[in-house]
């Protein structure tokens, strides 16, 4: 394939690996905005589901009040990571993926862009764009893509979207008539309605070497 588009979070990185001290804040917030509206066990649930989507997905999905929203809203804009990071271990094999890389991440601007600046990845993607849900006007994934086949006139059929989510990268991939490839890095649920699945960049890499099409 000629080009690749990646997610961020449980696909380059553990989401989790930024540290839980990093967001227990914003937990905290919600926690105190909650005020009746969850149970203390579906609010912890709640909590977890943060590691996967962004939070107005979570909030939708999960019944937050505007209160809870934003309590964490205002804690997660503006943190950011400090320490460097390193990612899964097979980030090494980006560099022989395809003859374009692309990066898409959705969340908080300044979290993302310190995460991407702390695994030192930027420069292997010919362009690095921020789904950001904390500014006016998100245009969200499914644009996003769109965008960038414009922009480097590219086919759908030449790019490859790779990520874990099946409500985010994955459906707005298939949305454009992409291949999607869902790698199952830890706690990652297999999705049905994806191309292809594989466990790591280095199963991807092996997958092309053989002449197969993600």
């Amino acid at each position: 394939m000629d080009a690749f588009i990646f997610d961020l979070d449980n696909c380059l990185a553990s989401a989790r690996e930024v540290g839980e001290t990093l967001f227990e804040p914003a937990f905290d917030a919600i926690r105190r905005a909650n005020r009746g509206t969850l149970s203390n066990q579906a609010l912890e649930a709640a909590l977890q589901d943060c590691w996967v989507h962004a939070l107005d997905f979570v909030a939708a999905k999960h019944g937050f009040s505007q209160e809870m929203l934003a309590a964490g809203w205002d804690v997660l804009r503006r943190v950011e990571v400090r320490e460097p990071m390193q990612g899964y271990g097979d980030l090494h094999v980006l560099a022989q993926l395809g003859r374009q890389r692309f990066l898409v991440t959705s969340g908080f601007r300044r979290l993302q862009e310190s995460k991407i600046r702390a695994l030192g990845i930027a420069p292997l993607f010919d362009a690095v764009v921020i789904d950001a849900i904390d500014e006016p006007e998100r245009k969200g994934k499914e644009r996003i893509f769109a965008e960038l086949l414009q922009r480097f006139r590219l086919r759908p059929d030449e790019v490859v979207v790779v990520g874990d989510n099946p409500d985010s990268e994955l459906a707005a991939g298939r949305a454009l008539g992409m291949r999607t490839v869902q790698i199952l890095r830890p706690d990652v649920v297999p999705a049905a309605d994806v191309d292809h699945t594989v466990h790591d960049l280095e199963e991807l890499q092996r997958t092309i070497a053989r002449g197969e099409r993600p």
